[in-house]
C-alpha cells in the first residue's frame, strides 16, 4: 500500500523481486510513486482510503489479483534475504498456514531492540483466501487457519526525520480516534491520564525500553504522547457533537 512513496518504492520492490506479481495499491500518491512502481513492472491500482482505513486498502487488494498466496509489504520495509528464502519455500510447500513474520524496526536509523519499536510480528503471508482484515489503524486479520511465526524476515524503517514522524503521528492518532468514536469508545480526563502515564511505563520500564538509551527514552515518551493525543482527539470528536446538536 502507498501514498507519495518515491523514496521508498524502488527499495522495497528490489526486496520483493523474487514474486511472481507485484501489486501496488495507491491511496492518492501525487509524487513519482506510480511512475517509478510502473517502470519496474508493479501492476498498480489507484484506490482511495475511506472509512474503512487500512484494512480496507488490504481487503480491496485481495480482490485485485488470482494469486494462490500473498505476502504484505509496506513501501517502509525491506524483505531480508532470508525472508526470501522461507516465502518461497512455504509457498512451495502449500502448506495451509498463516504466518505472521518478525519485523525488526529501524528508527532513525537506530535498530531497537526493545521498548515500543522493539521487534514485533506481524500477519503477512498467507493463501490469498484465507483472511479477511480488520480495523482502521492497526489492522489485523481474521482467519480459522492455524497461525505460525516466522523469524527475521522484515526490516522496518519507519522513520528518517521529524517532520515524517509527526505528520504520521497526527494522521494515526486522528484514525485512531475516529475509530474508537465509531465504537462509541469514551473516557474520562482521569482515564485519559492513567492511560497515558500507562503507556510510557508499559513502554520505558515494562518493555525495557531504557535499554534503547537516549532514542529509547524518547520514543516511550512519545508513545505516552500518541496515547494523550488519541485521546483528546477522541474527546474533542464528542465535544464537536454536543456543539452541532
Amino acid at each position: 500500500m502507498t501514498k507519495n512513496e518515491e523514496t521508498n518504492i524502488v527499495a522495497a520492490m528490489e526486496s520483493a523481486a523474487f514474486a511472481d506479481e507485484v501489486l501496488i495499491v495507491d491511496s492518492g500518491s501525487t509524487d513519482r510513486t506510480q511512475e517509478l512502481a510502473e517502470k519496474r513492472g508493479a501492476k498498480f491500482v489507484s484506490h482511495p482510503m475511506d472509512e474503512s482505513g487500512f484494512a480496507g486498502q488490504r481487503n480491496f487488494a485481495l480482490t485485485q489479483t488470482d494469486a494462490e498466496w500473498v505476502f504484505y509489504l509496506d513501501a517502509d520495509e525491506r524483505i531480508t534475504q532470508l525472508g526470501r528464502d522461507v516465502i518461497q519455500d512455504i509457498v512451495a510447500q502449500n502448506s495451509n498456514n498463516v504466518y505472521k513474520v518478525e519485523r525488526k524496526n529501524i528508527v532513525f536509523g537506530q535498530l531497537m531492540n526493545y521498548g515500543v519499536h522493539r521487534p514485533d510480528y506481524v500477519a503477512r503471508l498467507f493463501p490469498r483466501t484465507a483472511v479477511q482484515w480488520q480495523g482502521r489503524v492497526h489492522e489485523g486479520i481474521k482467519t480459522e487457519l492455524p497461525v505460525k511465526k516466522l523469524t527475521d524476515i522484515l526490516q522496518h524503517y519507519t522513520y528518517t526525520n521529524w517532520y515524517q514522524y509527526f505528520a504520521k503521528f497526527n494522521r494515526y492518532t486522528s484514525l485512531a480516534a475516529e475509530e474508537l468514536a465509531q465504537r462509541d469508545k469514551q473516557i474520562s480526563n482521569i482515564g485519559i491520564i492513567a492511560h497515558t502515564l500507562g503507556a510510557f511505563f508499559k513502554s520505558y520500564i515494562l518493555k525495557k525500553g531504557f535499554l534503547d538509551g537516549f532514542l529509547g527514552f524518547v520514543m516511550s515518551f512519545m508513545s505516552m504522547a500518541y496515547t494523550l493525543t488519541k485521546y483528546m482527539k477522541l474527546q474533542n470528536i464528542y465535544r464537536l457533537k454536543l456543539d452541532r446538536s
